[in-house]
């Protein structure tokens, strides 16, 4: 009477629909049309990805920067105190600098150079402007980004270059542009290395240095030469890199070598007699101020300029700050693909930003993967609509040979896609069984 009453359970709840259907992706027609299943394959898997697909880009704040303040240049090491000479001058101390050997003249913010040609017919009709004439001249002002602009050609950056270099630069910018150069560079001025000469002379100024190495006589020359009268009480004080240092104007006059002393680009150079010690160190003293006021010009543009980038940061900050709160309360559009079947959560999975995401990625991102013991990894599809709204492409991963779990990093997903994973056939048994179990139960008791 038992297995009778059973059986007819079984039966009734059979035929009622009663029992546990397993999900599964049927190839044929459907409600939303033809399904057809196609397997994930090395070949296949480029035909997949070739649906038109371009990721959601973050808005434009992501992309800004607010700018790095640049390290300010230092005024450089503050100066020995002046030396002091003995009673008597003829046994002043010599102190002399280390020994400096300059390379090639760098081109430098201030130099004005010369770029002339020969008049060739290609030649002066593509640079109107700048060769329009046999052996015509151009001057151009190195300017503070260290660079000149040339006419038809635009900027070049020249600064910190040998002449040699320079003409390299300017030929490259020349056949960039597609013009036959026959050129060549001098400088005309030299404005950017110098040396500053004072004291006792004829004619104080500041001396620019050249593209031949300056020796401290040709630098005394140009000022017309020292016009102390009595040469036993002179000095010449040269203040060089923070340091201080003293050749007697009598020990000048006879050693050659110290006449050929080279100098270097900041040097200053003052003239004095014992008597003069105080002007000297007033002279001195006026340069290191001067250096002074252009380092606290240059700390207040610095400090200026990190109050503008702070002030920039926050502002990037608290938008990006924004976009992300409204992300989180889902106000914005995302694209998304959504994860279901036997998988360890079933979930909506978000379409990164600016790059696509792969199978792999939503299977293993917050899903938990495929449960072993439920999961039946030989049947992994991705449904994914036609174009046209009819049909559905189930594209379907075989892992139960786990080096095709490969070509689920290359298969792209693309907005609604359904990924599905069927459970194994022992687990839809286990649990039909488990669905009767209350039934068998109750037919026991009677």
């Amino acid at each position: 009477m038992k297995k009778l009453l059973l059986a007819t359970m079984v039966v009734a709840l059979s035929g009622c629909g009663g029992l546990y259907n397993s999900p599964k992706v049927v190839a044929g027609e459907s409600a939303v049309g033809e399904v057809r299943v196609i397997a994930i394959d090395s070949r296949s898997v480029g035909v997949a990805n070739q649906s038109d697909y371009r990721p959601r880009t973050l808005p434009a704040v992501f992309a800004r920067s607010a700018g790095t303040a640049g390290s300010a240049i230092g005024a450089g090491a503050i100066p020995e105190p002046a030396f002091m000479p003995e009673d008597r001058p003829t046994r002043l101390a010599t102190r002399l600098p280390p020994p400096y050997q300059p390379g090639n003249y760098q081109i430098g913010v201030g130099d004005v150079l010369l770029i002339s040609t020969r008049e060739t017919a290609s030649t002066v009709e593509a640079l109107t402007g700048l060769l329009a004439a046999q052996n015509r001249r151009q001057g151009y002002t190195v300017q503070d980004d260290g660079a000149i602009t040339i006419p038809e050609i635009g900027r070049v950056r020249l600064a910190g270059l040998t002449l040699e270099e320079a003409e390299a630069e300017v030929f490259e910018a020349l056949v960039g542009n597609q013009i036959d150069p026959t050129f060549s560079i001098e400088i005309a001025e030299f404005n950017s290395q110098r040396v500053s000469i004072g004291g006792a002379v004829r004619a104080p100024m500041t001396v620019p240095l050249t593209l031949k190495p300056t020796k401290l006589a040709e630098a005394l020359a140009a000022v017309g030469g020292v016009t102390v009268k009595d040469r036993d009480y002179a000095s010449i004080r040269l203040f060089r890199d923070g340091a201080l240092y003293q050749i007697p104007l009598r020990s000048y006059l006879d050693d050659p070598d110290l006449q050929k002393i080279v100098l270097k680009d900041g040097d200053s150079i003052f003239v004095d007699t014992e008597f003069d010690l105080e002007k000297a160190q007033g002279y001195f003293a006026q340069q290191i101020q001067l250096a002074t006021f252009r380092q606290t010009a240059r700390d207040a543009a610095l400090r200026q300029l990190q109050t503008e980038v702070e002030l920039r940061r926050n502002e990037l900050d608290e938008q990006r700050e924004a976009y992300r709160a409204r992300v989180d309360l889902d106000a914005v559009e995302r694209d998304y693909a959504y994860i279901a079947g036997e998988v360890g959560v079933q979930n909506r999975f978000v379409l990164p930003f600016e790059r696509k995401a792969t199978l792999a990625d939503a299977l293993f991102d917050k899903t938990e993967g495929v449960p072993n013991r439920t999961g039946n990894v030989s049947e992994l599809y991705v449904l994914r609509g036609n174009a046209d709204g009819h049909g559905v492409d189930a594209w379907k991963l075989d892992a139960l040979n786990a080096a095709n779990l490969v070509l689920a990093t290359r298969f792209e997903l693309r907005p609604n896609d359904i990924i599905f994973v069927a459970e194994q056939p022992v687990t839809a048994l286990d649990r039909m069984i488990s669905q009767l179990a209350p039934s068998v139960a109750l037919a026991r008791s009677f």
